[in-house]
């Protein structure tokens, strides 16, 4: 059975535009294990204005999802993070320790806009990075900005940020540009890590092809260190320059 992490899933229920049960949760975990997935990082969305969760809420939201889990059979380990979007709200709360890091506390998924990336975005990393937070900037792939020249995550890297590549985009689950942009990502080594970011079963047909496309285009070891180590590391913040 392979060990790969996956750092982010939508699989806790009812609370952004993942899976909305506590059955459908055990179904995605159930179906990610399946696929070779030994733990697995809930990373709820937390975006000012359309996904209003606060660490407290999100908290409370996974506790209450653990007596079921612990029945059911199957299912990979579980942790609690978030998909920070980094608007001003969001940004301040991690800065003053109010948003949701992975459990070690030293890394934290970000998500940018997709049409552009926000002004000041280096001084912002930087500034976490000084609260001892490393970003890890969620499926690059998926930002315009990127499609026109992927030079332009440069400064981000050279400021210790790590790439988390959405394997689903290697399948065609985001359309072409999407696919051409991962591929030369992915050729290029600018990754770190690769997930599913499921929100549902069905997104998995897209996971699935998206892991063997990678294996196909980056070989056996860079792509195992992809799913397996470069997550792991991320999921216990021991990242290193």
């Amino acid at each position: 059975m392979r060990s790969f992490v996956d750092i982010h899933s939508h699989w806790l229920p009812g609370v952004d535009d993942g899976v909305p049960t506590v059955q459908d949760s055990v179904e995605l975990l159930r179906a990610l294990r399946k696929l070779g997935f030994q733990r697995v990082c809930a990373t709820p969305h937390m975006r000012t204005g359309l996904f209003d969760n606060t660490r407290e809420d999100l908290t409370r939201a996974f506790d209450r999802v653990q007596p079921t889990l612990d029945e059911a059979e199957g299912l990979p380990d579980v942790a609690l993070g978030c998909e920070h979007h980094l608007d001003d709200v969001v940004f301040q709360r991690l800065v003053d320790g109010e948003g949701l890091p992975y459990p070690a506390g030293k890394t934290a998924l970000i998500e940018l806009p997709y049409d552009h990336f926000p002004a000041k975005l280096r001084e912002r990393f930087h500034e976490l990075r000084m609260k001892r937070i490393r970003p890890v900037l969620a499926h690059p792939e998926r930002y315009r900005p990127v499609w026109r020249n992927m030079e332009i995550l440069e400064p981000l890297l050279d400021g210790g940020t790590v790439l988390q590549l959405d394997v689903g985009a290697l399948a065609g689950q985001y359309g072409r540009h999407t696919r051409r942009c991962a591929e030369q990502l992915a050729e290029a080594g600018y990754y770190y890590c690769a997930s599913s970011d499921a929100h549902r079963v069905k997104d998995l047909g897209y996971v699935e092809k998206g892991i063997q496309r990678l294996f196909d285009l980056m070989g056996n070891e860079e792509a195992e260190f992809l799913l397996a180590e470069g997550p792991a590391s991320v999921l216990d913040g021991k990242v290193t320059d």
